[in-house]
């Protein structure tokens, strides 16, 4: 057998995990599952975010295309899925409540305004929770897989060592194999910990912004509540990522 050919088979994956010591072998088969866990999770969210943020974006159209907030909630129903046409509800049904005791006060005007910002407060935290479901797989994965696979390089390793010294054979060619496959431990923790990494960084990010739509949204509603009620907007504006301020 050549040299090359040698390399290739010390390389091969599945010969460095069927070689190697059990505990490596238990540490390897870990970490092969953490990684498609991870990638379980990296799918649902790359999809549940593509999703959300088209029929939001879908939503506001519709908002902005001049037609009246009942007309757009009557046709999103009574308890719709998405958050945008829910807060919408939710805003337009405290303030047909409010509306059926007859002609507001200010005061009243000012509690309708209050409790309103509540509800959307309450459902805007309930789907920041709900669109960040998941993403503490993603961080256990991407802070621990490093150190569990350096584990196990270094349990390899002292095994490998105690092999060496028990057979007094210290050619490279006995050597090499046994720290491949234990560094081969240490390469499946870096595979899995590095998409992961990558991932939640990006989805907290997407989080964030989508969190911030929520609340820009919010803002909206609370200002055409105001409008029709002839009181002020309600409290400042959230600090959060506009997409755009609409006459609704």
């Amino acid at each position: 057998m050549t040299i090359a050919a040698e390399a290739s088979t010390m390389l091969n994956p599945v010969t460095l995990f069927l070689e190697a010591d059990p505990v490596v072998k238990a540490i390897m088969i870990g970490l092969a599952a953490a990684s498609l866990w991870s990638w379980a999770v990296i799918i649902d969210k790359a999809v549940r975010f593509a999703s959300m943020n088209r029929q939001a974006t879908a939503f506001e159209r519709a908002v902005g295309s001049g037609r009246s907030l009942e007309e757009i909630a009557s046709q999103a129903g009574p308890d719709p899925a998405d958050p945008l046409p829910r807060m919408l509800v939710v805003a337009l049904a405290d303030w047909r409540e409010a509306r059926t005791r007859g002609p507001l006060t200010e005061g009243q005007g000012n509690m309708l305004m209050a409790r309103i910002d509540r509800a959307l407060d309450s459902l805007i935290a309930r789907e920041g929770q709900r669109v960040e479901a998941g993403l503490g797989v993603l961080s256990v994965v991407a802070t621990a897989s490093p150190f569990i696979g350096l584990f196990g390089t270094v349990w390899g390793i002292m095994n490998a060592f105690g092999a060496i010294a028990a057979s007094g054979n210290t050619n490279l060619a006995t050597v090499a194999p046994a720290i491949s496959e234990a560094l081969f431990a240490t390469a499946l923790g870096l595979a899995a910990a590095i998409p992961a990494y990558m991932a939640y960084n990006k989805f907290s990010i997407d989080a964030g912004k989508f969190t911030g739509r929520l609340e820009s949204f919010a803002d909206d509603l609370q200002a055409a509540v105001a409008r029709r009620l002839g009181a002020p907007a309600g409290p400042p504006p959230r600090a959060a990522a506009d997409y755009g301020h609409r006459e609704v």
